[in-house]
């Protein structure tokens, strides 16, 4: 599985933004708000939409789970016959008790009893801590996935102490861990509270 370049989204320079990250390239975003409007407006789902049925439970339960943005991850396998891998990163938000960040980030790291493998992560924005855990698929998606769904969560405790963001990429090709926990790896090390981006002139360019 290999990276690639980074686009800006629209969504970074908006004035509500509290976290920043960077995606690579292989990621669609998936509109799960967009997708629960039109789960609550069955007139809505007539045309693009219809059939859909599936895709709009499945994004009530993410969005239900605290869900704010999501992305389809198509990737290439590398070590085997080179065919596609699906994946699905989502960014949520835990709120807790104040404590230290990396108090926060070894309570994540251990509070799994499940956990196939924990780590402690130094990343620029502070410390944080990845876990990789394996679940039953929903019977709402309808895979076929009889190994389970491999989630690898990066915890991320925000700069007040108070917050966690927890980035995740679950799969259900479960024999690629070491490679989506080097992706999400990557993926948790552009992560910044404070705006990364340079500031944008109004003023017109010059030739």
């Amino acid at each position: 599985m290999s990276g690639g370049g980074y686009v800006i989204d629209d969504s970074a320079r908006s004035p509500d933004a509290d976290v920043w990250f960077a995606m690579p390239r292989g990621f669609v975003p998936i509109p799960l708000q967009e997708l629960m409007t039109a789960a609550h407006e069955p007139a809505s789902t007539s045309g693009p939409l219809t059939g859909l049925g599936p895709v709009l439970r499945w994004a009530r339960l993410l969005v239900e789970a605290g869900v704010v943005h999501c992305c389809l991850g198509l990737h290439s396998d590398d070590q085997t016959d080179g065919g596609p891998l699906l994946s699905l990163f989502t960014l949520a938000w835990r709120a807790t008790e104040w404590a230290p960040r990396s108090v926060l980030a070894a309570r994540a790291a251990t509070a799994s009893e499940e956990a196939e493998h924990l780590e402690a992560l130094a990343l620029p924005c502070g410390p944080a801590a990845l876990v990789q855990t394996r679940a039953d698929v929903p019977a709402e998606l309808g895979l076929n996935a009889p190994d389970g769904l491999l989630q690898v969560t990066a915890y991320v405790p925000c700069l007040d102490g108070r917050r966690v963001a927890i980035l995740s990429l679950a799969t259900t090709a479960v024999e690629h861990a070491r490679h989506f926990r080097d992706l999400l790896r990557d993926i948790a090390a552009t992560v910044s509270f404070e705006d990364p981006l340079p500031p944008v002139s109004d003023a017109p360019d010059k030739d």
